[in-house]
């Protein structure tokens, strides 16, 4: 019996909606009782149940003399009525695809706080990047995030990222630029006169903007257009920087 609650707990009853249909249909017409007794329900319980069936056209009920009698409606009517619901859903399908494919043309944003938040956007950004497109201060990255950002680059290179990130112009930079071949990093550096503490990571569709300098920050974008844009300006300046 245990399948054919399960498969009723499908149709969308509960499991008390379940024993109680299943209970009634086993005896037929009876009261609620035997019913109860039957579905190992309290009365006052398999009674509400029962209520709530035929409300739901899947019980009916009679009288004799004073008494109720509960007979549940064929399995047939079950099935008859699943298929009536898919088939409303199915004419429904376009709709609901326009929906969804509106809500992907609209940006998904997430911020957190705290630096567990930046190193859980960063190893997310491991799991997901077949490539990477930074911008940043490489003095900030060693500075803020000491303990973290050399295990980052490792577990990079392991999984074979490539990245392109432009720095800002310092003794790190040109050291990133010099290390770059051997750490799968293709490096340009931009004047030292745009000082801003932070960076900015593109992958995919998606954006993460990280300030480091007062709080620990981070701000993910996820848009395929948004990204594009940023990826477009990103190889602007890549473009224009000397090798």
């Amino acid at each position: 019996m245990i399948h054919l609650e399960k498969a009723l707990e499908n149709y969308g009853l509960t499991k008390k909606q379940a024993k109680v249909y299943l209970a009634c249909l086993g005896l037929g017409s009876s009261t609620v009782q035997r019913i109860s007794q039957r579905a190992g329900l309290a009365r006052s319980t398999t009674y509400e149940v029962l209520e709530y069936l035929k409300e739901k056209s899947l019980i009916t009920i009679f009288r004799k003399k004073t008494v109720k009698y509960f007979t549940a409606e064929e399995p047939e009517k079950i099935i008859r009525e699943a298929q009536i619901r898919a088939r409303v859903l199915e004419k429904c399908l376009d709709g609901f695809k326009n929906i969804q494919l509106k809500s992907r043309f609209q940006p998904i944003v997430r911020f957190y706080q705290g630096k567990q938040g930046v190193i859980a956007v960063l190893e997310e950004i491991l799991r997901e990047a077949k490539e990477m497109l930074a911008f940043n201060s490489a003095e900030d990255l060693f500075c803020y995030l000491e303990d973290y950002f050399p295990k980052f680059v490792q577990k990079r290179m392991k999984k074979k990222i490539l990245v392109k990130t432009i720095c800002r112009e310092s003794e790190k930079a040109y050291e990133r630029k010099r290390l770059g071949p051997q750490q799968l990093r293709q490096v340009k550096i931009m004047p030292a006169k745009y000082e801003h503490h932070g960076f900015m990571v593109i992958w995919k569709n998606k954006i993460a903007m990280f300030a480091l300098k007062d709080d620990f920050e981070v701000v993910v974008i996820e848009s395929p257009e948004l990204a594009a844009i940023q990826k477009a300006l990103f190889y602007f300046m890549w473009d224009s920087l000397p090798n």
